[in-house]
């Protein structure tokens, strides 16, 4: 047996820590009818991208586009790229100078205007392009110092409108490539005492800093120096972000039950390399560090071999978004008398002149990303387990609006003013029962199946379901239907049933049917309470947590069915020719944002 000094502890190989990096989109700028500031000629446009922490709500330059000589109507050449996530809310803010001097400080040249959106504003509009009015607000920020200083200072008009901006975003090719891939090895070192070793591998991205983050592990080959693993398949941004030539490192292990597996080797290669196939190039000598230190003969500790490798672009979320699939987004609101008396500040609902209550702010941070996804704006709020006037009947599946034959509400405000006003005139009752708001949804979601339309339920309750049976069969009807089922639970219930709902460990099944795919995510909103009161950065993780699986829900129902996304909508005419570049333009500007 080897050391002990040469067991390695894998226990972050369980949780596969590393999260696939988001796919990357190029944004493309353009302008019309900017503001003509020069005397004798035109402007001479420069544009500057903004993003936004999450945590701190600055503003930090991104990257400038290249100066266009003397056009009011400039199609800038050079893009920016940034990292995409559905879940989360990314701000963006695009400003635009006439440049007049060489110098790099925004502040020495003319302010034109600006404009304000989120990614997902820009990737959910039709064909994911966007146009917004470019206006001059009462300031503008110094690109140095962050500071605000006075757009007015200029010549601008605070609050004028001074042209339009067009932003289109497009997701980079080599973010959709899947790479299959198997391996096998020769004459790897023996672990075990008593019988050969149980081979496993690991495959670990590099990141920016130079450390690693794991992206896959193979199965365990038991009993043998010489395996052949399984095929495995790796979306290619998972295996190195996108970048051909970064260092993909594998550690090669001998399995132990306990946990404590023994390091074997390890080599490093990069996808580039493995994209030749079976070569002589993709034979590695498996090599630990350690012995080679100690035995002047070592050689290796064995050799993997590359057997075969195949790359295939796969449709993504986005191609399904500009296409014009539209999110439908549902929200059922939980009107049980456990949420305790409105009227008290104890309750659940209590609504405080000072703060949204739980229910208000799980809706807001769902709502704020997913409602960019849907054209209309248009959401069906529904309530359940309360007593409805004037005859007090019981009902799980009540209009907030109290519109029975359109339950709609217009935007996230709407929704909101319907459910305060219901606070007033129904009375809290029970039981829980979820069953009733999922198959409501179900019938929606059954009547256009032609991947035009998805639809997200968004279940927030305090309670514990009176009605598991039920629910879990109406759950895994829906599970073969274009929906995705978000549960927040608020208050401190136990809530062990929403987390057998959830079916990320066990998939769930009603009446011994399987649920096709997994579609329900669950969260305590009492996890994402930051203590120092800070709601803003807490329902941002909230969001985040439970929108995150929606994308690949959608992809896999897409995929299940045989849907192909539809072309994007053509593009508008061309625009009118323009002046030059000052200066040619540099790579496409990127990072994590």
């Amino acid at each position: 047996m080897e050391q002990p000094e040469d067991m390695a502890s894998l226990s972050e190989f369980d949780s596969l820590a590393g999260s696939i990096p988001a796919t990357k989109v190029e944004i493309t700028v353009s302008c019309r009818n900017l503001l003509d500031k020069d005397m004798f000629s035109k402007s001479d446009p420069l544009c500057v991208m903004y993003t936004q922490g999450m945590e701190n709500k600055q503003w930090r330059e991104f990257g400038r586009t290249e100066v266009i000589d003397n056009t009011l109507n400039p199609d800038f050449v050079r893009k920016f790229i940034v990292d995409y996530f559905f879940e989360e809310k990314q701000n963006l803010r695009f400003d635009l100078y006439d440049v007049d001097s060489k110098s790099p400080d925004l502040s020495k040249h003319d302010f034109l205007g600006q404009a304000f959106c989120t990614l997902g504003e820009i990737v959910g509009s039709p064909g994911s392009r966007l146009e917004k009015p470019l206006t001059i607000g009462a300031f503008s920020l110094n690109s140095r110092t962050g500071k605000p200083m006075p757009a007015v200072s200029n010549g601008g008009v605070p609050g004028k409108k001074c042209g339009t901006i067009i932003l289109s975003a497009e997701e980079l090719s080599n973010c959709r490539d899947v790479a299959t891939m198997q391996f096998c090895a020769n004459k790897l070192d023996k672990k075990d005492f008593f019988g050969k070793s149980d081979p496993f591998l690991v495959f670990y991205r590099s990141n920016e800093d130079g450390t690693f983050t794991i992206c896959h592990k193979t199965e365990v080959v038991k009993n043998t120096l010489n395996p052949v693993w399984q095929t495995f398949s790796i979306p290619v941004r998972a295996l190195c972000n996108g970048d051909y030539d970064r260092t993909i490192k594998v550690e090669v292990y001998d399995w132990d039950r306990d946990g404590s597996h023994d390091f074997i080797g390890e080599f490093t290669t990069s996808y580039r390399e493995l994209a030749r196939g079976q070569s002589q190039f993709n034979i590695y000598e498996v090599v630990n560090p350690k012995k080679k230190m100690k035995k002047k003969k070592y050689v290796n500790s064995g050799t993997v071999t590359l057997l075969s490798f195949a790359v295939e672009s796969e449709c993504t979320f986005l191609d399904y978004i500009k296409g014009g699939t539209q999110i439908n987004f549902t929200v059922a609101i939980d009107f049980t008398a456990s949420n305790g008396n409105p009227s008290q500040s104890t309750s659940l609902h209590y609504m405080s002149p000072y703060q949204l209550n739980a229910y208000a702010l799980a809706l807001t941070a769902v709502g704020e990303i997913i409602q960019h996804y849907d054209s209309d704006k248009m959401f069906p709020a529904l309530g359940f387990g309360a007593k409805l006037p004037p005859d007090g009947r019981v009902s799980h599946e009540f209009p907030l609006n109290g519109n029975q034959e359109n339950p709609s509400c217009c935007g996230i405000d709407g929704i909101l003013e319907a459910y305060h006003r219901s606070l007033r005139t129904v009375q809290l009752y029970g039981p829980t029962n979820f069953a009733p708001v999922v198959t409501h949804v179900a019938r929606n979601a059954a009547a256009v199946q032609d991947g035009s339309q998805y639809s997200v339920l968004l279940i927030i309750t305090d309670g514990v379901i009176s009605d598991m049976a039920q629910t879990k069969e109406a759950i895994v009807n829906a599970a073969k239907l274009p929906m995705s089922i978000i549960i927040v639970g608020v208050g401190q219930a136990e809530f062990d049933a929403m987390v057998e709902l959830d079916g990320d460990d066990v998939r769930i099944s009603s009446r011994g049917k399987l649920a096709e795919r997994d579609i329900v995510q669950f969260v305590p909103f009492r996890d994402y309470v930051d203590r120092t009161g800070n709601h803003v950065l807490s329902m941002a993780r909230l969001a985040r947590d439970v929108l995150a699986e929606i994308p690949d829900q959608l992809v896999s129902y897409m995929k299940a069915q045989g849907i192909r996304p539809r072309p994007p909508p053509a593009a508008p005419a061309q625009s009118p020719p323009q002046s030059p570049a000052r200066t040619p333009p540099a790579s496409p500007l990127h990072t994590h944002i």
